[in-house]
């Protein structure tokens, strides 16, 4: 009896054949940088929203509000006023590439920062209209939502998006983005250290190949946001150090990647930013690696291992 014939979730991915990535530079590995701009579509009052945002603050679980909550605003305003650049400042001092996630109704409402992702050249991965739960919002809503970050998107850079990221999906989020068409990837998912494909069977019973470049939430400064996470920057320092160290170790053999997750109101802040200063300090003594953007990581991949 084969259970899985039927099963729609991969469990069984590359196993013990992981292609081989072949990064440039003969990296051992490709290590890229996503900075979250999510300050000002957050649930809010002023965003039609019924309650305030609680997630993803320095407020450890907090209360929500049908009205403003004077705190979590402050606390997501360092993050446009503040954080943003701090972090921006220092990957232009090092002259480094970076990529951002950016919900379009947040970049819209701060063009400064805007101007500022378009001079430093960085690449912006479409990260929906609102930030917001999509989990149990009707697909004909986050249709809609989808189609209004796209085309805020193309006002704001003059292009349409080819990357995605929602962050908090639904079961849907995948098959809208194949029916919405434009896109190379997205990168809602957790389960690998490798980009891979999958078949996408659209609404009209067609199959579209998909690249899917996953994400993290492990090396990741929400995590200085949760009860079990990270308390000081020795510690998100320390967590991101060894996971480079064997990511390195593995990719003389098999090359991997890895992705750092940030956001403006979160590392942003000094304490917490000391540990991006350190690993940025650590990684650059070490040769075969391949700092890069997600886009760079797509296009590699559609060059070197399409299917």
């Amino acid at each position: 009896m084969n259970i899985s014939k039927n099963y729609q979730r991969d469990l069984i991915g590359y196993a013990s054949k992981p292609p081989y990535a072949n990064w440039p530079k003969h990296a051992f590995i490709a290590i890229q940088f996503v900075l979250n701009y999510e300050e000002g579509a957050e649930s809010h009052i002023f965003n039609g929203d019924q309650y305030s945002e609680k997630f993803l603050s320095d407020l450890i679980d907090p209360d929500i509000y049908p009205n403003r909550h004077m705190s979590i605003d402050s606390l997501y305003e360092y993050g446009s006023r503040v954080g943003f650049w701090r972090i921006h400042n220092e990957f232009q001092l090092r002259k480094l590439p970076l990529t951002i996630f950016g919900v379009s109704l947040a970049l819209a409402k701060n063009l400064e920062i805007v101007q500022a992702i378009k001079q430093a050249n960085y690449d912006v991965v479409n990260h929906g209209w609102r930030w917001i739960n999509y989990q149990n919002i009707d697909i004909k809503t986050e249709r809609k939502h989808m189609q209004k970050s796209i085309a805020l998107y193309y006002d704001l850079f003059g292009k349409f998006p080819t990357g995605w990221y929602t962050g908090r999906d639904s079961p849907n989020t995948r098959n809208l983005l194949v029916e919405q068409g434009g896109f190379t990837y997205d990168s809602d998912y957790y389960g690998d250290d490798l980009p891979f494909w999958i078949n996408i069977q659209r609404y009209d019973g067609t199959l579209k190949q998909h690249l899917i470049i996953p994400y993290t939430l492990e090396c990741n400064d929400m995590r200085f946001a949760l009860p079990q996470g990270f308390n000081t920057a020795e510690h998100f320092f320390v967590y991101l150090k060894d996971t480079f160290n064997i990511l390195y170790e593995e990719g003389k053999i098999a090359p991997k990647m890895m992705s750092i997750g940030m956001h403006c109101r979160l590392l942003g802040r000094p304490g917490k930013f000391y540990a991006l200063k350190k690993f940025l300090d650590y990684i650059q003594n070490y040769e075969n690696i391949w700092i890069c953007t997600r886009q760079q990581i797509a296009d590699h991949w559609l060059e070197n291992h399409l299917n």
